[in-house]
């Protein structure tokens, strides 16, 4: 009667966690599955030098003599990069389209007799190349005359408005939550609760970026770097984006039983500054640097928004363009060879090792559910001893974020212990990297978990000894 009472109560208990623990939406998954693509800032501060303006430059500083929104995308597509997100507005308030709303646009300058419009340009270009369309806009503005009163959240509203009439279909907005003062010395108190309700109604399907979402969080640093432990869980409620957020370290890790399932993005430039500035052209990030940033974003679980900020011709430099090229390369020579599909997945229960083909098929839609009850293992065997310096793995998150905390053994042809790793989180992708192992058999034991565990590729590989995270 006793065993029948406790397993009745854990039955029960698993019913509660499964109800209780946040899960993302299609959208979110579909966002996560993106992992990396393009931001580029753009405006004013192309043509004056500066990293924020100051809402005074004249409009006809903004002429760049030959834009080009298809080579962007050309580059993009080059780099594997699946979007591009623009600067629309940046603190300057000045508009890359021709707002109705305001009189600080690319409507007042000379660029194109006040005909062009460069959210057009990238939009239309981004459907040609088979890109998501992404919009930073952001709420401050250093220029408009209502900045600061009530009546600037129906202007910020009525642009975003806009944007999703004129531009759409836009993947993701991206909200900065910088708030300083307007031309008339006041700051502004946004409405955030009708900015989401205005993205809701006009575009369901757009994922929404700030410090607390409410789908995607600030990573906590612009140096593109997520957190050992990253979950993609956060508690939202009593913050807002900019000053009122969560500390650094929380967004940079996330809360473990976070109520709102608000995955995290790390953002960050291929240059020193955010926007082009002739004195950087030499400073590009090289291919090896993008590529220790892609293992400590992509590889813990977040998306990584990598900056390349357009020249006041309108094109990306050369150095920008190559840099990317030659990122996707090594990305594509270090991980086109899965060792994993080659050798035989296991699951050991608490009846004896199974053969688990799941694991390792290369399909992440096939998941081994790993239960914390009976602690099980799986793992990868080899037939002959193989060398692998890298481990990638990537959870189901379909159902939530489960894995706590989980321990890899590495062993060689005597199934003698040669590497012992331990982690926390997995998440989408956990890409884990070490010095070259001869082994025989990998093993993976969950040894903390929300709920059961489903892990939905396990992958190895041997990547170039230089490229191991550093």
């Amino acid at each position: 009667m006793k065993q029948l009472f406790f397993w009745l109560a854990y039955v029960l208990l698993q019913i509660h966690a499964t109800a209780q623990t946040p899960k993302p939406s299609v959208q979110q998954l579909n966002w996560q599955g993106m992992e990396f693509y393009l931001f580029a800032h753009f405006g004013p501060n192309t043509f004056t030098n500066k990293e924020w303006g100051h809402g005074d430059e004249p409009e006809d500083i903004f002429n760049p003599t030959h834009l080009d929104c298809r080579q962007w995308c050309r580059v993009a597509k080059a780099a594997g990069a699946k979007g591009i997100i623009i600067t629309a507005k940046h603190h300057d308030g000045f508009c890359l389209w021709p707002s109705k709303y305001s009189t600080h646009t690319v409507r007042e300058s000379k660029w194109r007799n006040g005909k062009g419009d460069v959210l057009k340009e990238l939009s239309d270009a981004c459907k040609e190349y088979g890109l998501r369309f992404g919009v930073y806009i952001s709420p401050w503005d250093r220029n408009h005359p209502d900045y600061g009163t009530d009546k600037y959240n129906d202007v910020f509203i009525n642009m975003m408005k806009e944007l999703f009439t004129n531009y759409g279909p836009i993947w993701e907005l991206w909200w900065d939550g910088a708030n300083g003062e307007g031309p008339n010395g006041k700051k502004q108190v946004y409405d955030w609760a009708r900015f989401r309700a205005t993205v809701k109604k006009l575009s369901p399907n757009t994922v929404v970026f700030s410090d607390v979402g409410p789908h995607i969080r600030w990573v906590g640093n612009e140096r593109g770097i997520a957190g050992t432990t990253n979950w993609n869980t956060l508690d939202t409620a009593g913050f807002t984006a900019g000053l009122g957020a969560p500390s650094t370290d929380t967004l940079n890790s996330g809360n473990k039983f976070g109520k709102a399932w608000v995955p995290a993005e790390c953002d960050v430039s291929i240059r020193p500054g955010w926007f082009w500035h002739k004195e950087e052209d030499e400073k590009v990030k090289t291919p090896a640097e993008l590529f220790q940033l892609y293992l400590k974003s992509a590889g813990r679980g977040a998306n990584l928004l990598l900056n390349v900020p357009p020249t006041e011709t309108g094109r990306f430099h050369t150095n920008d363009s190559a840099a990317l090229v030659d990122f996707k390369k090594l990305r594509d020579e270090n991980f086109k060879n899965n060792l994993a599909l080659k050798a035989s997945g296991f699951l050991i229960p608490h009846n004896g090792k199974v053969a688990c083909p799941a694991l390792n098929d290369g399909k992440t839609v096939t998941t081994q559910a790993i239960k914390l009850t009976e602690l099980y293992t799986v793992g990868i065997q080899f037939k002959q001893a193989t060398t692998v310096n890298c481990i990638r793995l990537r959870e189901d998150l379909s159902k939530g974020q489960n894995a706590a905390a989980f321990v890899i053994h590495l062993l060689n042809e005597k199934q003698e212990l040669v590497k012992e790793i331990k982690g926390t989180t997995i998440g989408n992708s956990r890409i884990i990297s070490f010095p070259a192992q001869q082994v025989t058999t990998i093993q993976l034991k969950i040894t903390e978990q929300k709920r059961p565990t489903g892990i939905a590729e396990f992958e190895l590989y041997q990547i170039e000894e230089v490229l191991i995270e550093k």
